[in-house]
Formats: C-alpha cells, sequence, structure tokens
C-alpha cells in the first residue's frame, strides 16, 4: 500500500531495462473534487453509506473493465474503520467502458460464510482485499479471509486477544474460480473449503492465539498470510503467490513470502525465502506492505510496487517502492526506485494532501508496462471513522 501515488505529476516510475535504458510512467492528473471529506469525481469510487477500500481490475472478454474490491457498512452503530474492516469487510463488483474512471457498483459478490450461516468456516468473519487474475481462460479471485476462533483459555497467551485481533490473527489466503463475471454475478463460482495458503509458524511473544511451540523460528509466513499477488513465472510456467506475514522482534513490522505452485488453484507450497527483504541498519528487514507483482516480458524481469512504511526502501520518505527480480525470489533495487508521495493531483490543477494512499493494483499492457494506479485512499485519518470517509481512486499513467 504505499501511501504516495502514482497520481502526481511529480510521480515517475522508473523501471530499469535489460539494456540499461529506462521506461518512464508518469501518473496523469484525475478527475475529482473535494466533497464532504472524500475525493469523488468520474476517477473515483465512493460510496456515503459504505467504506471502499482497495480495488483490482482487469479487461474483460466483453471488451469491459472489471473491479473487484473491499467495502464494508458504516456509521454510528458500527465499529471505527480500524475495527470494521476486520469484521464487516466483503467483497463488490464494479464495471465501466473505461479503465480509469466511470466505476459503477453492481453486487456484493463475496462475503464471509457466517452470513450463510456457517460461524466455522476459515473465512466466515470477513472477504477482503482482493486480487483478480485471469490464467488459461479462467479468472481467479485471490482474496484474504478470516474467522473468530472463539475467546481462549485463562493462562494462555491469547486469553486477552479481543474479537477483532483473534479475527485477525487468523487471516489467511483463499481463491474463487469463474469463468465469466456474468457467472460471478450470479453466484456461479467454485469457492474451496479450506484455504489456499495458511501461515507456518504463530510467533509473538505475547497476546497471541494458538502460538508455536517456544524457540520457533518465525517463517515468512508467520501468524497470518494476506494481501495475495500472483504472476507466472515464464521460464518454468510455475504460479508465485507473494504474500505477507507479520513479525513482532520486539514492534511489529510486515515482512514477506512467496510459495509456488503448478496450478494457479493451488496446491501452493511456501519457501523460507523472505523476498522484498531490503534491511534495516540493525539487519532485521524494512517493514513494507500489499506487494503487486507482475513480469516485464521486453525487460524479462519481474517488478513489484509495495508501501513502504519507513522510506528505508526507497531511501527517501514512506512511499510505493519498486524493487526487480530475475527470478522471482531474489529481488534487488532497479537503477531508479520507484517513489510517490502521498499527493494526488486533480485536472482542475490543486495536489491534494492525502492521509492514505494504499493497497496498489496496476492494469498492466500486452508489453508489460503499467497503464493505471488503482489505490485505496482516504483525505483524513481514516482509523477512527465510523462514515465512508475511504474510496478507490484510479490514477491513468502515461508510458514515455
Amino acid at each position: 500500500m504505499k501511501s504516495s501515488i502514482l497520481i502526481l505529476c511529480l510521480a515517475y516510475l522508473c523501471l530499469s531495462c535489460t539494456n540499461n535504458q529506462n521506461v518512464t510512467v508518469k501518473a496523469k492528473p484525475i478527475a475529482a473534487e473535494i466533497d464532504d471529506h472524500v475525493l469523488s469525481g468520474p476517477s473515483t469510487l465512493n460510496d456515503p453509506d459504505r467504506f471502499v477500500w482497495g480495488g483490482s481490475v482487469i479487461k474483460g472478454d466483453d471488451g469491459k473493465y472489471h473491479m473487484l474490491y473491499s467495502t464494508w457498512e458504516c456509521g454510528d452503530s458500527l465499529p471505527k474503520f480500524s475495527d470494521s474492516w476486520v469484521l464487516h469487510s466483503q467483497i463488490a463488483y464494479a464495471v465501466s467502458d473505461y479503465p480509469d474512471r466511470d466505476f459503477k457498483f453492481q453486487k456484493v459478490v463475496l462475503k464471509g460464510r457466517q452470513a450463510e450461516g456457517d460461524s466455522t468456516a476459515w473465512d466466515a468473519q470477513m472477504a477482503h482485499n482482493p486480487h483478480v487474475k485471469k490464467f488459461n481462460n479462467r479468472y481467479y479471485l485471490y482474496y484474504v479471509g478470516g474467522k473468530d476462533p472463539g475467546p481462549q483459555p485463562t493462562g494462555s497467551k491469547g486469553e486477552k486477544v479481543d474479537k477483532r485481533n483473534r479475527v485477525q490473527q487468523s487471516q489467511c489466503i483463499g481463491v474463487i474460480e469463474f469463468e465469466s463475471f456474468d457467472d460471478l454475478v450470479q453466484g456461479n463460482y467454485s469457492r474451496s473449503e479450506n484455504p489456499l495458503l495458511s501461515p507456518r509458524t504463530r510467533v509473538k511473544p505475547d497476546n497471541i492465539v494458538a502460538p508455536s511451540p517456544e524457540g520457533t523460528e518465525p517463517k515468512p509466513d508467520n501468524i497470518i498470510v494476506v494481501n495475495p499477488s500472483v504472476v507466472q513465472r515464464p521460464g518454468d510456467g510455475k504460479y508465485l503467490l507473494f504474500f505477507k506475514g507479520n513479525f513482532y522482534n520486539p514492534g511489529w513490522r510486515g515482512v514477506h513470502g512467496v510459495a509456488i505452485a503448478d496450478s494457479p488453484a493451488g496446491p501452493f507450497t511456501p519457501t523460507d525465502h523472505f523476498v522484498f527483504d531490503v534491511r534495516n541498519e540493525d539487519g532485521t528487514i524494512a517493514s513494507g506492505e500489499d506487494p503487486y507483482v507482475w513480469y516485464h516480458p521486453k525487460h524479462e524481469k519481474f517488478y513489484v510496487v509495495l508501501k513502504d512504511f519507513t522510506g528505508r526502501i526507497t531511501e527517501d520518505k514512506p512511499g510505493l517502492a519498486l524493487l526487480e527480480s530475475l527470478d522471482g525470489i531474489k529481488w534487488t533495487k532497479p537503477v531508479n526506485t520507484f517513489f510517490m508521495k502521498k499527493e494526488v493531483v486533480l485536472q482542475s490543477g490543486d495536489t491534494i494532501k492525502m492521509n492514505r494512499l494504499e493497497r496498489p493494483q496496476l492494469l498492466i499492457d500486452e508489453d508489460g508496462n503499467p497503464t493505471v494506479l488503482y489505490c485505496a485512499g482516504a483525505i483524513t485519518e481514516v482509523n477512527t471513522r465510523t462514515d465512508g470517509a475511504s474510496f478507490n481512486v484510479q490514477i491513468p499513467l502515461e508510458t514515455n
């Protein structure tokens, strides 16, 4: 989630090429205006009755652009944003004739299975952070789900963990498969009874549900696996699923790993590799989040855009960072890092400072170049709010 935006005219995306040349992508201004603490207009998707968050877009066989995004009800009787996304998030569907504007809500297409009466399912409580891809003429919607395992035994490390955090600590990655968006809207999709990927270790000093035995070394998939990004590796045809786990040493930091499969529907086998592992001066991994990975066929390498919490990855202020890889496992910094401030430029010429600009997802053309950036956004501090003070913004990109 890089709290910066490719949307700035200031913003430049430089991808280092194999021939030492650079492809430069410049963010264009967006068609939006400030309306009661949110951005509204053709380049945004918002809803006064709901929080709107990260969205993933793909071009369908019908030539339209299909967005799947996180959303959940808001209001004074509901929890604040920082709690409600964990407890109530659903995945909705919007469509447009254009890749960078005019997305219209159609339907909530995926809920926690508790809504269907199953409170024991791994994704009973919520469905969040969608990532949609098409492989072999089928669509795959990867998402995050979680459930409440219930109050923990007295004297355990989890006895003081409340419901919100019990659900968050249960988060895994799942997938649904469908043949068309008409099928998705009608509920004709395949949904597994089990998660696609679950954590192998649960290491935390305290306040942890079902901890691993003392002395366990945490894997990249520690406590949770969330924020999926899936890409096929052309060299061997393998599918790579990138994810975030959580470390506590002693404070929180997001780390990333990769799981590998022969099929986009899995089974995925996690590796022990830490990816995107830029290090702090003390040797710990710099905290990041929300990776979007793609393969650039002309450069013959992978790229990832992810949120840099501290500025350590970009070696500047916190924002969106760019890393590259030849095999999807070992990642390095390109000649020019991708960096964006938490600002957007409107077509009016105004520059809007953003409190949140996260969950970057990209639309990639056939040459491997980004053409549109999709981000979750908020102008004000959204964590404590109970109104729909968040939105998704679509930022067109100019490739030179």
